[in-house]
């Protein structure tokens, strides 16, 4: 199935040291037509940026327990493209770099195509059931724009496990006033699950870079206290 191929191939290579993880992070970037070149270069290089800031760097080794990471951008019903091969362990910084990296490197999948949230949500959901063993699961999606292909959000929570999982929203304001003006309340109300999911809220794509730092920290915070963060919407 269309689902299962990315997770089955992750599943083949992850290290048997993995077991320790103490959260499995998809991260999930909008690359559907309403992004332009500049807005996805703005995003790709944002999220390099945001891995690389020292603040996140401290919280991904705030735990003597690794983090996973798996990229991925998402448009239409069957495009889903992972940026990085496989499962990623943070164990060192250097790692964390080398993820940087070759995010900052890649090159976009593809730019035609319309915005299937509900299909990006079940490919992650089904990558992460061949997480590397991770204590905590959470979905990180971005988005411009609300579905408008395939089923919505909904249906794919119905028909797909989230079970354990924590799904949070990043929205992206457009700058054009009549172009999906309540994103922020849309993600709120059709896209977070879970206790304590957020959605964090970027004033355009140049302000990317700054709501993905803030967002990291928030989500690798949570599973290093044991807490809850509030969700919110970060002011926009």
């Amino acid at each position: 199935m269309h689902w299962a191929a990315p997770a089955i191939a992750a599943a083949a290579a992850l290290p048997a040291s993995a077991e320790a993880c103490r959260l499995a992070l998809v991260l999930a970037l909008d690359v559907s037509s309403s992004v332009d070149a500049r807005e996805y270069a703005l995003q790709r290089d944002g999220l390099a940026s945001a891995l690389l800031d020292p603040s996140v760097n401290r919280a991904f080794f705030a735990a003597p327990e690794p983090v996973a990471l798996y990229v991925f951008e998402w448009s239409g019903r069957y495009d889903q493209v992972a940026l990085l091969p496989d499962w990623t362990l943070i164990e060192t910084p250097a790692d964390l770099a080398n993820v940087a990296g070759r995010i900052a490197a890649s090159t976009r999948s593809r730019a035609d195509m319309p915005t299937a949230l509900g299909y990006a949500l079940g490919h992650a959901s089904v990558v992460l059931k061949d997480n590397p063993g991770c204590l905590f699961s959470t979905i990180d999606v971005s988005g411009d724009g609300t579905n408008n292909e395939g089923f919505g959000p909904a249906s794919a929570y119905a028909a797909f496990p989230f079970d354990g999982v924590t799904v949070n929203a990043l929205a992206i304001r457009s700058p054009i006033a009549d172009f999906a003006p309540d994103l922020p309340e849309y993600f709120r109300t059709n896209v977070i699950r879970g206790p304590g999911a957020f959605v964090e809220t970027a004033a355009g794509f140049e302000d990317y870079a700054r709501a993905m730092r803030r967002k990291l920290l928030t989500e690798l915070s949570v599973q290093v206290i044991g807490g809850v963060p509030t969700a919110e919407v970060s002011p926009g």
